[in-house]
């Protein structure tokens, strides 16, 4: 058996799986609220424990109560961490966390423990994935030779990565590209840069480019087009702001949360076209995470192409470029998975 796990700033996901060469199913999967907990060794724990047997009824006689069943006997283990891994450890970007590899394979005697960086697994999960589990922004034109593809994934954060051709196969490679500075690309963008540099020491592309970066968008044209409805105001005090926010301009029921969603569609477009020119990713850039997939029909609209090929004298380049949502969330969860069954066979 193998375990896996999908370490996230909001929830954190583990499934034991039967993997051997092939993608399957889990055989129990489990979500937990990563902030209802001091460590990832607290959730692997609850998760491991057996379940309860049935209560032995004491009127049955000569019936003896079931065995306590045991933790499963685990082989090999990965976790995909929204944070940089380095050394087989990682302090987590969004949690008070520190998890480490090694201290995880000694408590929980699994002989093999491996820690990528979340979009890393996600790469991963890329590479078994179904057709049918993406949706095209642009069909592109790829060339016949292979080379690269590329992440990039909004979601609590703002992840990236490079997959890179060996001449066989793909290999996912992290970074913490999310955290470079955003650059904007219009007035508007450049009213925003400032606005939020009153706040921020260092304006991220995540500060833009996230679950909060949607709020902060929304604030920026509140406090600066003072165009907020007072229904709007007072749901998003008593909610969710980002998903409020999200409903609310999907359904255009107020203008400046569609707005908001105009912005985030056109920065993420502008922010996925640098990563596709600094990695020449000309076999495809994929959209991970949990936004996208939520603000598809946004994305479908034209803002985030128009934004991605943008790019002065490589825009025909870019407009070759195949571009594709994926939508199944559990994407960097099979990433994981996959290399803890490659570790179980021995593989590096």
């Amino acid at each position: 058996m193998i375990l896996a796990g999908d370490i996230g700033g909001t929830k954190t996901s583990l499934a034991l799986f039967d993997w051997k060469t092939e993608r399957v199913e889990p055989v129990r999967e489990q979500t937990f609220a990563s902030a209802d907990y001091k460590s990832l060794e607290e959730i692997v724990e609850e998760f491991l424990l057996p379940p309860a047997p049935p209560e032995h009824d004491s009127d049955d006689a000569g019936e003896t109560a079931p065995e306590p069943e045991k933790p499963p006997r685990i082989d090999a283990a990965c976790f995909g961490i929204a944070g940089p891994v380095i050394e087989n450890a990682s302090k987590t970007t969004n949690l008070p966390w520190v998890v480490d590899g090694a201290a995880l394979s000694k408590q929980f005697a699994i002989p093999h423990v491996r820690l990528l960086n979340d979009l890393e697994a996600t790469g991963y999960g890329l590479l078994v994935l179904k057709p049918d589990e993406t949706e095209v922004l642009n069909a592109g034109t790829p060339p016949r030779t292979k080379g690269a593809m590329a992440l990039i994934a909004a979601g609590t954060g703002l992840g990236e990565a490079i997959l890179f051709w060996d001449g066989s196969r793909y290999h996912p490679t992290p970074s913490e590209g999310g955290h470079c500075s955003f650059a904007p690309t219009s007035d508007l963008e450049m009213e925003l840069l400032r606005y939020l540099r009153a706040q921020h020491t260092h304006v991220s592309f995540e500060r833009v480019l996230s679950g909060m970066g949607l709020q902060a968008l929304y604030e920026f044209l509140r406090d600066t087009r003072k165009n907020e409805p007072t229904w709007l105001a007072e749901k998003i005090k008593v909610g969710d702001p980002p998903a409020i926010i999200a409903e609310a301009g999907l359904k255009k029921q107020a203008e400046i949360a569609v707005q908001a969603l105009d912005m985030m569609a056109t920065i993420y477009g502008a922010e996925a076209g640098n990563l596709a020119l600094k990695a020449l990713a000309l076999d495809g850039v994929y959209l991970g995470g949990g936004i996208a997939p939520k603000l598809l029909a946004k994305l479908k609209e034209g803002l985030f192409m128009k934004a991605f090929i943008d790019k002065g004298r490589y825009k025909k380049l870019l407009a070759a470029v195949p571009v594709r949502v994926i939508m199944n969330p559990k994407a960097a969860l099979l990433g994981a998975a996959s290399v803890a069954a490659q570790l179980r066979k021995g593989a590096p």
